[in-house]
């Protein structure tokens, strides 16, 4: 099974609609993809997922679950197969949690686009959940694809 962990700043906007949109993109294509999110910072840890993704998500019927901000830790990184920042900051900080990257795990999720090393906007910021869900959606189809080309 492969393993995903998204990651961003604060772990209650992108990271966790990455998580479920891959989730239920996994679900819906037949794979056993394990996902889950965390955070680079503390400032979130324990909260909840953003009002404005779970508004989103419900409105374009994404399910949604209980999820509850944590930090990322170096043990993630043996765990998970991919680690995927959203913006170059949080890839910035990942590697300073996670340390060398040898095994070559870490990516920002429009690595997996044309729009490769373009960062997601962060909704906390721009209020703009729609641009930042179709941003998400884009990355995890060709995260997708690029896990089904990779298995062939």
């Amino acid at each position: 099974m492969i393993k995903i962990m998204f990651v961003c700043h604060g772990n209650i906007c992108r990271s966790t609609m990455a998580e479920f949109v891959m989730a239920d993109m996994a679900k819906k294509a037949g794979l056993k993809i394990a996902v889950d999110s965390a955070a680079t910072s503390r400032e979130e840890i324990g909260n909840g997922v953003h009002h404005g993704t779970l508004r989103k998500l419900r409105e374009v019927g994404v399910p949604v679950y209980p999820h509850y901000a944590k930090q990322l830790t170096k043990a993630d990184c043996k765990n998970f197969d991919y680690i995927i920042g959203m913006d170059s900051m949080n890839i910035r900080n990942i590697q300073r949690i996670i340390g060398d990257d040898g095994d070559k795990k870490v990516f920002m999720l429009l690595d997996f686009t044309a729009r490769k090393g373009q960062s997601i906007a962060d909704p906390w910021y721009t209020g703009n959940f729609d641009v930042t869900y179709d941003d998400i959606k884009e990355g995890c189809e060709g995260l997708l694809q690029f896990l089904k080309e990779r298995d062939r």
